[in-house]
């Protein structure tokens, strides 16, 4: 089955541009296209995209309460992959703790845009690490100033594997390769990091890593 994806940007080039880039996969269908935010819940329920590539301002309702509002009222919501022009934004950080699964760049070749697109529907990487942990270190100070540095395993009740499993996460190791660094399977780690997910009330491994950072368990730079 190919991965469906939903379209939502203000601009109709840009929507033009990544129907041709995308559409041109095999393994990639484009279901639908909306020029804002605010037309993105009706689509979603009535074409079930497993992927929305949604652009973080638009006029009436921007990516980052789109993104609240379909994971809000959206039985098994989709990926949602916010579309960005500047990578070290705060709104692309608000969409990521909004529970954005990712994003992606404007200016991005053809064949980063297709790769953006499989890894947020296949939901096992993080999408560009080292720019979601400038992004945590620029503007995740705003998050509960109540929570303590560092306590995250203990009000999760982590164990210290599960605890490695995040940082290796949080410095955007696949399975493989968190596999490869621990000497232990691949569908060991995956039990691993559905039980942090679990234990976390984490949507996916992006929501995991941002409470990793906002919490001090783990340290941007």
């Amino acid at each position: 089955m190919p991965v469906t994806v939903l379209l939502v940007d203000d601009e109709p080039l840009v929507r033009a541009g990544l129907r041709a880039v995308l559409e041109a996969q095999p393994d990639i269908e484009v279901v639908g296209e909306a020029a804002d935010g605010a037309a993105v819940i009706p689509l979603v329920r009535r074409l079930r995209p497993d992927v929305v590539a949604m652009d973080v301002r638009m006029p009436l309702l921007d990516g980052i309460e789109a993104t609240r509002a379909v994971l809000r009222t959206v039985d098994d919501p989709p990926k949602i992959l916010v579309v960005t022009t500047f990578e070290n934004d705060e709104y692309v950080y608000e969409a990521l703790r909004a529970g954005a699964d990712g994003f992606l760049l404007k200016r991005a070749r053809p064949a980063e845009i297709v790769h953006a697109v499989r890894l947020v529907a296949e939901g096992e990487s993080l999408l560009f690490p080292a720019s979601v942990r400038r992004l945590a270190a620029e503007y995740g100070g705003a998050a509960d100033a109540c929570r303590a540095a560092g306590d995250l395993p203990a009000r999760a009740r982590l164990t210290d594997r599960e605890a490695e499993v995040l940082r290796l996460m949080a410095g955007g190791l696949s399975n493989a390769e968190i596999a490869a660094r621990l000497v232990v399977g691949t569908q060991t780690v995956k039990s691993h990091v559905s039980a942090v997910l679990a234990k976390l009330g984490a949507r996916d491994r992006t929501q995991a890593v941002i409470e990793a950072y906002e919490s001090g368990f783990v340290t941007p730079g």
